[in-house]
């Protein structure tokens, strides 16, 4: 069974586009689990009648997304654990995870795995098509040709008990948590990018800020966790 984990905080304007694409569509053997980290909108009121269950942040304090992740797979009961960010959306998501459950049955080593991204037709911009495809290349050469785990987390899918093996996410972590799980996981057996699975979002943060900005900060915080094993970054501020 897939256990399909969505963090939330503030989510109203986006959380249905979500929720109603896999509720519609996916026939597979699932559980959704919304883990929210105190929404103060109509997030929950709107989750609700889409959901599995619903983790709420008990307080008192923010939670990181990691946090939520990890509050969300301790509520989950499935084989895989899915973690899908809020302003995503799979399209044909049967056909998509009958694809990503084929490749860990045929592959008992494969730990986890990721997928293409890319922004919603429609609202794409080429900047947006630039930064992606070349983070898609960026994140295909790192897991499958180098064999060194990395991944955004808009959609990262691992095996359960490999997920419990690594200690789930660094919930001290306000950013990069994502890419430094997957390091980890990539230390167990194999991780992989299927470039004929894409899963769709906003581009929220890139265009709130600008995609310069966006990279420094990426590359920045990347490096301060690599070497100095935290995130220079001491907040992560919700885009709505």
């Amino acid at each position: 069974m897939l256990s399909i984990v969505i963090p939330t905080l503030n989510e109203a304007k986006i959380i249905e586009r979500t929720l109603q694409t896999l509720a519609a569509t996916l026939t597979l053997p699932h559980e959704i689990i919304v883990s929210d980290g105190g929404s103060s909108d109509a997030t929950m009121v709107l989750a609700r009648p889409y959901t599995t269950r619903i983790v709420e942040h008990p307080g008192p304090g923010r939670q990181t997304i990691a946090a939520g992740r990890n509050a969300g797979a301790a509520a989950a009961r499935g084989d895989f654990l899915v973690f899908l960010d809020a302003d995503c959306v799979i399209p044909d998501p049967d056909r998509f995870f009958a694809r990503a459950i084929g490749h860990f049955e045929r592959n008992p080593k494969l730990v986890a795995l990721t997928a293409f991204l890319r922004v919603f037709r429609g609202e794409e911009t080429f900047g947006d098509r630039l930064v992606f495809g070349v983070a898609n290349l960026g994140l295909w050469i790192s897991n499958n040709l180098l064999r060194k785990g990395h991944s955004f987390g808009d959609f990262q899918m691992i095996r359960r008990e490999a997920f419990v093996r690594a200690g789930g996410f660094r919930a001290d972590l306000v950013t990069i948590e994502d890419a430094e799980l997957f390091r980890r996981l990539s230390r167990l057996g194999r991780t992989m990018i299927d470039p004929r699975l894409t899963v769709l979002h906003t581009g929220r943060r890139g265009h709130y800020v600008g995609w310069p900005r966006m990279i420094a900060t990426w590359l920045l915080n990347s490096a301060f966790v690599a070497v100095c094993g935290r995130a220079f970054s001491k907040e992560w501020t919700p885009i709505r």
